[in-house]
Formats: structure tokens, sequence, C-alpha cells
């Protein structure tokens, strides 16, 4: 069996046994105590943390290796500046259109009409979000070392970067220091192929886990707001994407997605971007046919600031929150939470519970209360890995277009058929 059908029946298995043993611990009593020690919290939460860790030690080895051999090749031709600007710039234009087009659907949906709270009620407290002077400054490393250790990607990307342009300056010896990073890279592309070889398992386990917690409940109480922010979601990746991979690259949206299938799966139970890098990139190499000079680059980058998924939660819950409390906001109002949230999703990169704190910074920047995000939390964890598979997504399309636009995509791999995917 290849490795996406097996990856998709352990979804399926994961699901059933989770919601199969909620119902089981229904009622309480000491086989329920039982099961939550010794299955949930200890089998399936065991295994499920020890998958993700692995999948994360290989991300800054991964990435640092991978952008100081593109970087070095790029470095030379001077192609490292527009590329980052190709690359930042779409990223940008993706969250805006996502933050747009989940307001527009909040406020004709509504969500939120008929709960008529009143401010002063149950009170969150999100963590504060650095001023966007600190993160700019924030981005440039004063110890390479110390961000590899924190794992601050931002920090990561610009030393990698650094580093591979003056190995691509330094003549013969870099030409002999990037040939042993080449040969790195492909010692760790190894490893991350040993590694998939496990994912079924751990998928099985962090769904398993997830739904035995949670069941369907969580989701009855908010099923206008679950369904419309997974509406949105939907069409953001399934018609936006699409429609901008073909209109800026020409490339075939169908083949583009039916080539993203595996990661999509992957990074649904994983609900980390970061922790999906590893599969994002050989996706974009093998897959798509980008070369890895790009993918490099715009992969790692997009996993820290493309935050589209999160972008699309944030326009609806906060038309949601408004709705529930009876606060219009205005034109003006919605405008400023376009603003915020676009620029929230590079200010807050890197920072632990990043949807929730960049929710509750765009609230008060539209005057809202933010204990309004105690609404949301109870199925924000199910609506975290569908957002995940929106960010996944998009970092691919963007990596996809700027690789076609530095004629480094290689046609003949993308309009292959789709192969699946091996593990060894």
């Amino acid at each position: 069996m290849s490795l996406t059908k097996k990856i998709l029946l352990a979804m399926v298995l994961g699901l059933f046994v989770g919601v199969g043993l909620n119902w089981l611990m229904a009622d309480g009593g000491d086989v329920a105590a039982w099961i939550q020690l010794y299955i949930v919290d200890g089998l399936f939460d065991t295994v499920g943390q020890i998958f993700v860790k692995s999948l994360k030690l290989l991300v800054v080895p991964l990435v640092f290796v991978s952008l100081i051999c593109g970087a070095g090749a790029l470095g030379e031709q001077g192609r490292v500046g527009p590329m980052a600007g190709k690359t930042i710039g779409l990223y940008m234009i993706t969250t805006g259109l996502a933050i747009s087009l989940a307001l527009i659907a909040g406020s004709i949906i509504r969500p939120g009409d008929g709960m008529n709270l009143s401010v002063g009620g149950g009170e969150y407290v999100a963590k504060e979000a650095p001023p966007f002077k600190q993160v700019l400054i924030d981005i440039f490393p004063s110890n390479p070392v110390a961000a590899m250790t924190d794992g601050n990607m931002l920090q990561i990307i610009v030393f990698a970067l650094l580093f591979g342009i003056a190995i691509s300056h330094a003549k013969e010896s870099g030409k002999r220091v990037l040939s042993w990073f080449e040969d790195v890279n492909e010692v760790i592309m190894k490893l991350v192929m040993m590694l998939m070889a496990i994912a079924p398992y751990g998928v099985f386990c962090l769904l398993a886990k997830l739904f035995a917690g949670l069941g369907f409940g969580a989701i009855k109480e908010l099923m206008a707001y679950f369904l419309t922010v997974v509406g949105v979601l939907l069409v953001h990746g399934l018609c936006v994407y699409p429609t901008l991979l073909k209109l800026l690259s020409g490339l075939s949206p169908s083949v583009f997605l039916s080539k993203l299938k595996p990661l999509m799966m992957f990074s649904f139970s994983t609900s980390s971007s970061n922790a999906s890098i590893p599969v994002t990139m050989r996706t974009a190499e093998e897959r798509l046919g980008v070369d890895n000079r790009v993918a490099a680059f715009t992969v790692p980058l997009g996993a820290t600031i493309n935050m589209d998924g999160t972008a699309i939660m944030q326009g609806v819950a906060t038309a949601f929150i408004a709705q529930a409390y009876n606060i219009d906001i205005g034109l003006g109002g919605y405008m400023m939470v376009i603003l915020t949230a676009t620029m929230a999703s590079i200010g807050t990169a890197g920072v632990p519970g990043v949807g929730l704190i960049t929710l509750a910074l765009v609230l008060e920047q539209a005057g809202l209360p933010v204990e309004g995000i105690a609404l949301i939390i109870g199925v924000d964890r199910l609506l975290d890995m569908a957002r995940t598979v929106v960010n996944v997504t998009g970092d691919s399309m963007v990596t996809a277009v700027v690789a076609k636009s530095e004629n480094a995509l290689d046609q003949s791999i993308f309009d292959a058929p789709a192969q699946e995917m091996k593990s060894q």
C-alpha cells in the first residue's frame, strides 16, 4: 500500500477510534478512567508527541542546510533580492484576500446573530503581541546558534541566506563548502523519507487522541461559526489559490491540487505548518518540479509568515463576535481588521498560540471585547487542522509561481501523472 493510502486509512481509523473511546468514556467510572490514563493520555499521546517531535527535529537542519545550498546557487546570479520581494509580496496579497473573503462571508452569513451577549463575561487573557518595529529588529540574529536552539525561523532564514551568498562569492573555498552542504542535504532528505515510514502510526495516534477528548459535541454548539470558517477555507484553498496559480504562472490548477493530496492529509493531522516543512519541501521538489534553491527559501518563509488559514479564522471570528455582542464596527472597522490581520501574520510569527494571539490584537484594534475569544476556543483545535491545510497549500502555490517566474520549475515533473509518495 502506498504511503498516501496508509495515511488516509490512519486518519479514518483514528477518527472512528477516537469517537468510539469518547463514547465509552462518556459515563465516567473506572473503565473510563483506565482508558483515559493508559490509552488516550498514555499510548496515543506518547506516540503522537514522539512523531511530531521527530518531525520538528528535522526542521532547523533541513531549512538551514537547504537554504544555504539554494542561496549558494542564487547568490552569484544576484537573484536572492528579487525572489524574496516576489515571495513576500505574494504572501501578503493572499493573506489580504483571505481576510477580506472571511469578513464578507461573516457579514453575509452572520453566524453570531441571536446570541445577544453582554460585555463583561468570562475573561480571556491573551499574550501581548510584539510591536511591528521590534519584529523587524528581531528578524536579524545576534547569535545564530541561539536562533537555531530557539527554532526562530526568520533569524535562521536570514543567517542561512547571508551564509549562502558569502559561499557563492568565496570562489574555490566556497565551492568546497557548498559541495559539503549538498552532501549533508542528501542525508537529511533520506532521514525525512525514513520518518515518513512511521507517519501513518503517528497520524492515527494524533487523531485518536484528539477525538477521544472532543468527540463531535464541541461542534454542535457553534455549528454556524464552524461551517462558515470551513466554507471560506474551502473556497480559498480550492478557488482562490488555483485561480492565482493559473493567472500568474499558467500552470494547471487541477494537476497542482492532485499533487498536493498527500501533503494536505499530512498537514491536517499534524496541525502544524512548521512540522510539515519537510513534507512541503519534498512535495514541491519531487512532485511539483520546483528547484531546491527556490523551495528552500519560499517554503520555510511561508510556514513562518503565511497565515492565510489563520487570517480566515480571524475574519469570521471578528464578524461572529461583533454580531454576538450586537456591536456594529462599520466599514472603517472592517478595513482596520484587514490591515491589522495582514500585518499581524508577520508580526506574531513564531509566537506560541499565534492564531488566538493575533485575533486578540485584531479585536482590540476593532474595538471588540477580547473575552469573545472564549466563545470559539472549544472548536479552535479542530479548525486549526483545516487552516493548516490552507496554509501549506498557499505555501506550495507561491513556491510554484515564484519558481516558474525564476525559470526554476521543471515542467515535465509538474505535468507528469501524480505518483504515489513512497516512504523509502
